[in-house]
């Protein structure tokens, strides 16, 4: 298992054009890759990296533009990115939500990222190899808690 030396607080970032930016306050909750052909998509990659964050937790300036997809697993999402820019920033924010999740790419300094595990890994693109230690769920796992012990183990939590 990789150790995660996370820089301190506050963490910074935003979209590419600057409009929206962002500050994270404390440790992310979790952190892993998504394989999902949606994530594929609003990345323009093999994977989407899903940074879970407490709402309490971030601070952000700007505005950004929102809209509501069925994810692969049925679910409705909220997708949030700059209306300048388009740069998908934040998924699942919603009033009432205690988290959601930050686009790992929309850091500042995005180095010291190593995720806690992969999800919907049936749709992941041949050409990526997901190491046998590494956790791995086919679809989105029934719960988060494995994902979220391992990258607490991983950054010194336990």
């Amino acid at each position: 298992m990789q150790t995660v030396n996370v820089p301190p607080f506050p963490l910074s970032g935003g979209c590419q054009c600057g409009r929206i930016r962002y500050r994270l306050k404390a440790m992310p909750v979790v952190f892993y890759l998504c394989h999902c052909t949606h994530c594929q998509k609003q990345s323009s990659s093999a994977y989407g990296e899903s940074i879970r964050v407490r709402a309490a937790d971030i601070e952000i300036e700007g505005q950004p533009k929102g809209f509501h997809v069925q994810a692969e697993s049925g679910a409705q999402k909220v997708c949030e990115f700059c209306p300048d820019c388009g740069t998908r920033l934040f998924h699942g924010r919603r009033p009432e939500a205690e988290t959601f999740n930050i686009k790992g790419g929309t850091l500042d300094d995005a180095a010291w990222l190593r995720p806690a595990g992969h999800i919907w890994t049936r749709s992941r693109q041949a050409f990526v190899t997901i190491g046998a230690d590494e956790l791995s769920f086919d679809k989105g796992p029934a719960t988060y808690q494995p994902l979220i012990e391992r990258w607490r183990q991983m950054t010194g939590q336990t």
